[in-house]
């Protein structure tokens, strides 16, 4: 029991579970600003098209049981714009900062440890 509970200390208070506190935090940010940005402009150039801002009115009704398929069709649509507004302001520059510090790992040649260094002084000398 004691060594559980001293996993799940290192666990608890470790910096990645903080590194994860931040990340939701800032996600659950992001999700507001995105999801407002989804009400508050594609909805309304949604209604520009279709003549509604919103999907939730639509429905079918069968023996008296009502399928209200607009809200999952509104909901696909928010979920599209999130999914995209992650990609394209969170995935697409990330993959453009990997990209380019790894080409600056591959330009950058390695230093030589000193031992090759000695070694290489070594052969130069004998050469003379």
């Amino acid at each position: 029991m004691k060594k559980l509970y001293q996993e799940f200390k290192e666990f608890a208070f470790s910096g990645d579970i903080v590194g994860l506190a931040v990340a939701f935090v800032m996600a659950a940010a992001f999700g507001a600003v995105v999801n407002a940005l989804v009400e508050f402009v594609v909805m309304p150039i949604v209604g520009i098209i279709f003549g509604e801002p919103s999907f939730d009115n639509l429905t079918w009704t069968i023996n008296d049981s009502i399928i209200l398929y607009g809200s999952f069709v509104t909901a696909l649509v928010k979920f599209l714009a999130v999914a995209l507004g992650v990609f394209f302001f969170i995935v697409k520059p990330y993959k453009a900062y990997q990209d380019t510090k790894k080409v600056e790992e591959e330009e950058a040649p390695a230093e030589p440890s000193e031992d090759i260094k000695l070694l290489t002084d070594i052969r130069d000398l004998l050469r003379k």
